[in-house]
């Protein structure tokens, strides 16, 4: 098998963000049709984000494209949403401000060590993404009942806190790489 079809489904959630956001922008608020054109497209592009990994590791085509553009997509994909409900449906910013920052430094980091190392994701970053992608699922179902609200913030300070754990565990995984690429570049010279 060829790595074209995990990559296309990586390219392709990274053409969902705009389409996602552009609709719940245009829904505003209003919890209408365009609102649950919305979720079927994040819906659509959460699948992608399990699907791409899952056949490039079962039929053996892991490359060097998906290992960064997964992880690339997977952030704009979760912090478009957040940031849409924030602007449209007044959830808290705090939370997704420190997942921003964390997900902004992990991505530099690993851009940083990308030339001879590849950082993995980690269980942990596994399940924040789990949590994050839930929390904002719930939040974007229109017309729920107000537990679904309570559930959706539980799972976000969920997320938050996974975030910052998984933060300090890529940094030194990150710190120990850049070491690394260091002392093997001076060993070369």
């Amino acid at each position: 098998m060829t790595s074209a079809v995990p990559n296309a489904l990586t390219v392709a959630r990274l053409v969902a963000v705009p389409v996602f956001v552009v609709l719940l922008a245009a829904d505003g608020g209003d919890e209408g049709a365009l609102r649950w054109w919305a979720v079927a497209v994040f819906m659509v592009a959460a699948a992608t984000d399990y699907l791409d990994g899952y056949l490039a590791r079962r039929w053996g085509v892991v490359s060097a494209f998906g290992k960064l553009a997964d992880p690339i997509a997977d952030k704009a994909l979760v912090l478009g949403a957040l940031a849409m409900l924030v602007a449209i449906d007044s959830v808290p910013w705090w939370p997704v401000v420190i997942i921003a920052v964390r997900e902004l430094w992990v991505t530099v980091g690993r851009l940083v060590v990308a030339g001879n190392t590849v950082i993995a994701a980690s269980r942990g970053g596994k399940a924040k993404t789990t949590l994050q992608l839930l929390a904002i699922w719930l939040y974007l179902l229109p017309g729920t009942p107000a537990w679904v609200d309570i559930a959706a913030w539980w799972a976000l300070l969920a997320a938050t806190a996974l975030a910052l754990v998984t933060g300090v565990d890529y940094t030194v995984k990150i710190v120990r790489a850049a070491r690394m690429e260091r002392a093997g570049g001076r060993a070369a010279a």
